[in-house]
Parts: structure tokens; sequence; C-alpha cells
């Protein structure tokens, strides 16, 4: 396992410079579509907690309106659906808008498998982290909590599942939940865009 911790930001960084030149045709027609569909810039940007706390932004592909609510996780967003763009409804569908993080990878702020990056102002799963050593590790494109329910999941069980992560992080295991993230994706498992009762607000 250590020699695997030692390698894997390097790994990483080689896996998705690779990924950038197989996948850069799509990245032109995603982009494409959504200058065509809406106002606003291609790329959206969202300031982050990475490893030991630091902050960074991630990069996504924009798949709402330029006016919708910042700074807030999309699943507690009231009426979310008016503030998603149609391309933007098939990108978050399919995770397709998550694929410029393979820039945020290719910069060292990143892992392809890791636990979620949380919003900066998400202070109850930073602390939740904080007790399993999972702010001390890489965030990742995709983790072992987004293949056990993603959104759906209650802020101190998604802690817990980060820091079992952090635990067993090895090769395998990494493998297991890429695996198990295109299966994830295929079914859109796990995906919910708003809440009925929750109020929008900047800072949640």
């Amino acid at each position: 396992m250590r020699i695997y911790l030692e390698i894997k930001p390097t790994l990483d960084v080689m896996l998705s410079i690779v990924a950038m030149f197989i996948l850069w045709p799509l990245f032109l027609l995603i982009a494409t579509i959504i200058k065509l569909e809406s106002k606003g810039p291609v790329f959206f940007m969202q300031k982050r907690i990475g490893k030991d706390k630091k902050e960074f932004y991630i990069f996504k592909f924009r798949t709402m309106r330029t006016d919708a609510p910042q700074d807030m996780p999309t699943h507690m967003l009231q009426n979310s659906n008016i503030f998603i763009t149609s391309a933007g409804r098939f990108l978050r569908k399919t995770s397709l808008d998550e694929i410029p993080q393979i820039i945020n990878i290719v910069r060292g702020e990143m892992s392809i498998i890791g636990p979620r990056p949380a919003l900066w102002n998400q202070y109850d799963l930073i602390a939740e982290r904080d007790e399993y050593g999972a702010n001390d590790i890489y965030p990742g494109l995709t983790g072992w909590a987004q293949i056990n329910g993603r959104d759906e999941l209650p802020i101190d069980v998604k802690a817990r599942l980060d820091g079992e992560y952090a635990e067993r992080m090895s090769f395998a295991f990494d493998a297991k939940i890429f695996l198990n993230t295109i299966f994830s994706v295929l079914r859109s498992e796990g995906v919910k865009e708003g809440t009925s009762n929750q109020k929008v607000g900047k800072n949640q």
C-alpha cells in the first residue's frame, strides 16, 4: 500500500493526460453545444476543499444558467430544474459534466479516485471528514461514497465511507471503485437534483 500511495499522484497525472488526448473531440463537442444553447462560459468553476483542507477551484462543464445560486449543492436547491439547461440535464445524468476535472488532476489538485471535494462552506461535512482522516488525502473524480449512494447519503455516512476509503486505499480498491462507477453512471444511481422542502441559500 505504501508504494502505491507514493506513485498514485504520478499515475493519476499520467492517466489523465492520456485521457485528455483521447477525449478532446468530446470536450470540443460538449463545449460547442453549451455555447449554442445558452449564454455564459463553457466551464463552471467552484471553490472546493482539497488535500489538507487546501482550497482550489474545481472545473465542470456548465450545466446551469448563469443566474443559478452559487456555492450550494444542487441537490439542495428548491426547483433546481428551472436553472438546469437542456444540455446540462443530459450532462448531469451521464456525469459528463465532471470530465473537465481531468484538468484538476493534471494540476495536482485531485486524484482519479478519492472523496468527492466538499464545497468550501460545507462545514459539517468537512468537520465529519476530519474525524476519519478523509481530509488528509486528495479528493477524487469518483470515490467509495459515490458508488454507495452519492447525493442520497446523509453527511455522517458519507464521511464514514470517505474515511473507510482513506484506510483501505490500494490499487485493487481503486480499480473496483472505478469499474463500479461506470456501472453506477450507466444506471444514473444516487443522482438527486433538488428538494421540495429546502430553502435556497448561498451558504448551505
